[in-house]
């Protein structure tokens, strides 16, 4: 039987939207920590800014149609999909575990840390930004967990690098292809 090798091609056209949700639960994320107090960063506002940013950026038709640039493939899709899954079950293994003793430093590390690793998948959507903002969310992430600083300053750095690749994925970033 002989060996065949199926090349897949990818394109990457869903930049800017993917863009506008990383700038919107950015700010978010920010608004949260400023109105934090002993929770470090505020569920309530945290949560309902999530909602509504995850609407706004991914559901609504509208918004997604002016910034697609082409639909996704089935495959991409599924990445997608894929990806949010894994997001809930690595926060329900990295920082579920603290939620009853309501060590807030360690369950937001734990969701930013969850966070950065499912955005390594989103490679296959979104193309080489994901892996380097993976792996910069991974690295800030783990600098809470190292140094004995406050959270929210480390949070407040993982914020900021979400806006910073959303404002460029929304305005500067063009579609792509890849082939793997």
């Amino acid at each position: 039987m002989d060996n065949v090798k199926v090349k897949r091609e990818l394109e990457f056209n869903n930049k800017r939207s993917c863009g506008l949700w990383l700038t919107l639960v950015g700010t978010v994320l920010m608004i949260s920590i400023i109105f934090g107090g002993s929770f470090i960063v505020n569920p309530i506002i945290f949560l309902a800014g999530y909602y509504v940013s995850f609407y706004v950026a991914n559901v609504n038709k509208k918004v997604r149609a002016k910034l697609s640039d082409g639909p996704a493939s089935p495959f991409q899709i599924k990445m997608i999909f894929g990806s949010i899954a894994l997001l809930f079950v690595l926060m329900f293994l990295i920082a579920g575990p603290f939620i009853p003793g309501w060590n807030w430093k360690l369950i937001w590390l734990g969701v930013s840390l969850a966070t950065g690793i499912h955005f390594l998948p989103f490679y296959f959507v979104h193309g080489c930004s994901m892996i380097v903002l993976g792996i910069v969310c991974i690295l800030i992430a783990a600098g809470g967990y190292i140094f004995s600083g406050s959270a929210a300053v480390f949070l407040a750095a993982d914020s900021i690098v979400k806006m910073c690749f959303g404002i460029w994925m929304l305005f500067f970033s063009k579609p792509s292809r890849a082939s793997f």
